[in-house]
């Protein structure tokens, strides 16, 4: 009778190795780089794939599990929250406005990222980095998932949220985040990884997950917070593989630096201009704030950022082209930016306001030394104009960026008083940039923006109006027609916040009296 031999049960560390690189195998028909085409032609030289290493050493079996139990107990407080009537726990409706802005511009951009690390994880030759970009891709999913059911609930209650995919391919402000997803996308895989998993996981995404969660528990909106803090352990991972990237890239090849500098710089000052929406939620859109964008940024960017830039410089890595500008940029961008959504809310879908006095003393208390001398005049300015029955709308179309599809809106560095123009001429077109930096972006890859599905170019050359539409009927309005082919229901999604349904309903709700309406 044969011995019955005892398998001996591998350890974590080894079973890692059998379901990742264990997987892989050399082709015989096929070779290697007609198999593995993208991961040669943007320069970047890999030696020996094995020397990629994944921290976590999470196999499939557990990342299964692991987030089974975080959807249980996810689904049971989103559940919760809508049996308890949660929507009425919040702290003031102007706040769903945040979630509004959320949905239509972040929760797609976790779909994108699914799409991305989807195409990656098949680029790679090496197979550690493919599971890795593959468990990232089924993360990206699931995010994408969970915010929509959280905040599908709120779309009961309130206007605005309610064709979120239909508007990122259309409305205007959010190609701002779409266009930073298809640049990222229409790169190589490398590239996508330092701006995605880089740039935006490791460097920038804390700032907005952490602070915009915080921000929701003080309202309130306990479903919102369930959902970053379940996302929050994917980030964790995320941004380990982040940093990974960029330090096997860099120990590969000396020849590898100068590329990945080069992206550094670009998928930062991309990533930074896309916060600019972040920071105008933080400082505007939360009723009871938590912190400044001003204290965000110093706390998780320039701390946190500066300490990673000086770990990198022993690889030869310097701190990106724009870290200067950016950090200046602090003082300025949140009171920018909604002074543009406050002048064009009547082709957004949310509300804008003027902030309370009280808010206004909080901005100022935060910003000592740009709020009360460029900001709050023209606040208080247009209150005054509103309270006389004059609310204005501006209802011209703004020049964008040509790189970032920001309306120009920012201000010179040393001078908050002007109004930042840059430009270039390319095959005899002119193209308009915001910064110093989107300039230098657009002219080292001209072909690829000339390319830019920009909403107002669009607009002007009729492609935003629905077929049939005619536009030299008489009476004819071109941003009804617009609103139109948004299907963006003018008055309830739109305009200010004061006297709106949003407004009314909650109030009824709650037994409040809406200011304008006491006896």
């Amino acid at each position: 009778m044969d011995t019955r031999v005892v398998k001996k049960k591998l350890g974590l560390k080894d079973r890692y190795a059998a379901m990742t690189r264990g997987l892989g195998w050399e082709t015989t028909y096929q070779a290697m780089d007609k198999v593995f085409p993208y991961d040669k032609y943007e320069g970047i030289k890999v030696h020996d794939w094995d020397q990629w290493q994944d921290p976590f050493r999470l196999t499939m079996d557990a990342y299964w599990k692991y987030q089974g139990e975080k959807e249980k107990k996810l689904y049971a407080v989103i559940e919760a929250f809508a049996q308890n009537n949660g929507q009425l726990g919040i702290s003031d409706a102007r706040y769903v406005n945040a979630l509004k802005l959320f949905i239509q511009g972040v929760t797609p951009l976790e779909y994108y990222a699914h799409r991305g690390f989807a195409h990656i994880g098949r680029q790679f030759t090496g197979e550690g980095a493919r599971v890795a970009a593959q468990m990232q891709s089924i993360d990206e999913l699931r995010h994408y998932q969970t915010e929509t059911h959280a905040l599908s609930h709120y779309n009961k209650y309130f206007n605005g949220l309610h064709h979120s995919n239909h508007w990122f391919d259309r409305v205007w402000y959010l190609s701002v985040p779409k266009s930073f997803f298809e640049d990222a996308i229409t790169g190589g895989p490398f590239e996508f990884l330092v701006a995605v998993s880089f740039s935006f996981e490791y460097v920038l995404t804390n700032l907005l997950f952490v602070p915009f969660m915080s921000g929701a528990a003080h309202n309130g909106d306990m479903s919102t917070v369930t959902f970053g803090f379940s996302a929050q352990s994917d980030e964790s991972r995320h941004m380990t593989l982040g940093i990974e990237c960029i330090k096997f890239l860099l120990e590969q090849d000396p020849a590898n630096v100068p590329i990945v500098q080069k992206w550094i710089d670009k998928w930062f000052w991309r990533g930074y201009r896309l916060l600019t929406l972040v920071a105008m939620m933080q400082d505007y859109m939360l009723p009871k704030r938590v912190m400044s964008w001003k204290e965000a940024w110093e706390m998780y960017a320039e701390q946190n950022g500066g300490a990673l830039f000086k770990d990198l410089a022993r690889y030869g890595i310097r701190e990106p082209k724009g870290w200067k500008d950016a950090c200046e940029g602090k003082d300025h961008i949140s009171h920018q930016a909604w002074n543009t959504f406050y002048n064009y809310s009547g082709a957004a879908a949310f509300h804008t306001w003027v902030p309370t006095d009280e808010e206004m003393d909080w901005l100022a208390e935060k910003y000592p030394t740009s709020f009360d001398q460029l900001y709050r005049p023209r606040l208080e300015f247009y209150r005054e104009r509103q309270q006389a029955g004059q609310r204005f709308y501006n209802k011209t179309l703004p020049m964008l960026c040509n790189t970032c599809q920001i309306p120009m809106l920012f201000t010179e560095p040393g001078d908050a008083t002007k109004i930042s123009y840059r430009e270039s001429d390319w095959r005899g077109n002119k193209h308009h940039f915001c910064s110093d930096h989107c300039k230098e972006i657009f002219d080292d890859e001209p072909e690829k923006y000339v390319q830019s599905w920009l909403p107002v170019h669009q607009i002007y050359q009729g492609h935003c109006f629905d077929p049939g539409t005619d536009p030299t009927a008489e009476g004819f309005d071109p941003l009804l027609a617009v609103l139109k082919h948004y299907q963006l229901e003018i008055g309830r999604d739109n305009l200010d916040f004061e006297g709106s349904e949003d407004q009314k309903n909650f109030a009824a709700w709650r037994g409040d009296v809406v200011q304008g309406e006491k006896s």
